[in-house]
């Protein structure tokens, strides 16, 4: 029997069946938009930052980064002790963990993500931040004796980092080749549902999950939504758009010039994640015949108006580098702050000085052999960086310098990134100490990623190890101050700026408090909520 209702009864119910199944359906999912994609979702095997945050709330690590910066807390481990010598963490591990296949998590689990990691085969570039290790032993299911040859100073702030996740040994036999592209298994809040690569990646709520961080989250699990979509959205005006139409719920990558219209609209919540370290850069392969001579290098760093970029490039949204360091971040050397002086009529001596007085009909210099100053540049075809670096680009015309810029898509840039045919390249990279950044990038061991300077330096080495092994405070800022001072001084880089990391939601979005862990704010999102 049909039931025939009047047309204005049936409207009605028909618009509010309509409101509860979009509400219904946005109570289940959250939507955030990214601007970048990553080539695959294996932690250990990327420095790449966009790994990071999906990495976080799939798997768990053995601590948590407190909402301070500098404080690890308990996750997979309850309690950890270290030995006098500095070379032996015993962990104690929780007993109520289990993965997102439903697997046990036991310390045979911890055992082997720390040596797939540190086995060459990997090729993991951030195995260093787990330290050097001697050995791991089990004693029993949940206890890890952690032993290193020698003492790693920041070795607990560091195992909060994506690349010291926690794998399951299962996972990556059964997927081999594929581990990290067709899915990756975790303890984390979040569970691996499909990756459609530069398009979308799906993940849905891990049910038993109920051992978060709770110094830092009210809630220990499970997350409550039962999806999370993750849609790639490169271009700016796009995720504008989307974020305030409502079509998207988050994001930690909303167009920084206007993060001041986002603060004064009424659709949206801005929070800035703070302590929030981070530096953009060119770095120079400081081998390469245009620019292996430290004065040309400096000529380019002097050569520009930081103030102006970021008022002109980032509306403010950023604070001009003048040094490799945040004065704030620890271990900080003051001194370094006198190194670089911008100075365009120095920059014009310099490169006399080193030999490209001549300039061609366009204004670029010439060497003695007629070989023009025209360096390559790698960088990333998002966000900010094609606008700042055109407008670096104009400076470097100035002063007779020609940048061959080369945009790159965000999941090939890391493999363009490991050859050796450019002459400069840029990055935003985040970091926790002065230790971290001068470890991870200015050790000879590191050649040749990350240390894509091919920096080699025995001083350099020295005090690197000197700050990375010592057992009190004053010896481990005097040997990242001397790093500091020594990497500066021949102008590796070209600190540009540091940028401010906001993460911005929709008003229907509460408890969605902005972590600075590696440039992405959501972390675990246990706390979030509609």
């Amino acid at each position: 029997m049909r039931l025939h209702l009047p047309r204005v009864v049936a409207a009605g119910l028909l618009a509010t069946l309509a409101a509860l199944a979009g509400t219904a359906a946005t109570a289940q999912t959250l939507n955030m938009a990214k601007a970048l994609d990553s080539p695959h979702y294996d932690s250990q095997r990327t420095t790449w930052s966009p790994t990071s945050d999906v990495t976080h709330m799939i798997q768990d690590t053995l601590v948590a980064l407190d909402w301070d910066g500098k404080t690890a807390v308990p996750l997979l481990a309850r309690s950890w002790t270290v030995s006098p010598d500095g070379k032996l963490y015993t962990f104690k591990l929780r007993d109520d963990v289990q993965f997102c296949s439903g697997k046990k998590f036991t310390a045979a689990d911890v055992l082997y993500s720390f040596n797939r990691q540190k086995d060459p085969a990997t090729r993991a570039p951030y195995a260093w931040r787990a330290g050097k290790i001697k050995d791991l032993r089990a004693p029993d299911p949940y206890t890890v004796e952690y032993e290193l040859s020698e003492p790693y100073s920041d070795l607990l702030v560091q195992l909060t980092m994506f690349n010291n996740s926690i794998h399951n040994k299962e996972s990556v036999d059964a997927l081999g080749k594929d581990y990290g592209i067709k899915g990756i298994d975790g303890t984390g809040p979040w569970c691996w549902v499909s990756w459609q690569p530069r398009t979308e990646l799906q993940l849905k709520r891990h049910d038993a999950y109920k051992w978060g961080p709770t110094p830092m989250y009210k809630n220990p699990g499970p997350v409550k939504f039962e999806r999370l979509s993750i849609k790639i959205v490169p271009e700016d005006s796009s995720r504008l758009a989307a974020m305030m139409s409502g079509r998207f719920d988050i994001t930690t990558h909303f167009p920084t010039q206007f993060i001041d219209q986002a603060k004064k609209s009424p659709m949206l919540n801005v929070e800035e994640a703070k302590p929030n370290f981070q530096l953009m850069y060119f770095g120079f392969k400081a081998d390469r015949p245009l620019v292996k001579d430290k004065r040309v290098r400096e000529a380019m760093s002097i050569g520009i108006n930081r103030a102006e970029l970021v008022k002109g490039v980032m509306l403010g949204q950023a604070a001009p580098a003048y040094t490799y360091i945040h004065p704030d971040a620890l271990d900080f050397n003051p001194a370094t702050k006198g190194i670089i002086k911008e100075d365009v009529a120095r920059a014009n001596r310099l490169l006399d000085e080193a030999g490209w007085a001549k300039k061609g009909p366009d204004g670029i210099r010439m060497n003695a052999q007629g070989e023009r100053l025209a360096p390559v540049v790698f960088i990333p075809q998002v966000t900010y960086f094609p606008r700042m670096t055109e407008a670096i680009q104009g400076y470097m015309r100035k002063i007779g310098v020609d940048w061959k810029i080369t945009a790159l898509e965000s999941t090939i840039m890391p493999a363009k990134l490991s050859g050796q045919d450019f002459d400069l390249w840029t990055v935003t990279v985040p970091y926790l100490s002065a230790g971290e950044l001068m470890i991870f990038y200015f050790d000879s061991e590191q050649i040749p990623v990350p240390n894509r300077m091919n920096w080699k330096d025995a001083a350099t080495d020295a005090a690197i190890r000197k700050g990375k092994t010592a057992l009190n405070a004053a010896d481990r800022s005097a040997g990242f101050m001397a790093v500091q001072d020594i990497v500066m001084k021949e102008h590796l880089w070209i600190p540009v700026m540091a940028p401010s990391m906001y993460q911005t939601s929709t008003k229907k979005v509460k408890g969605a408090r902005a972590h600075m862990l590696f440039q992405y704010t959501f972390y675990k999102g246990l706390d979030t909520s509609f």
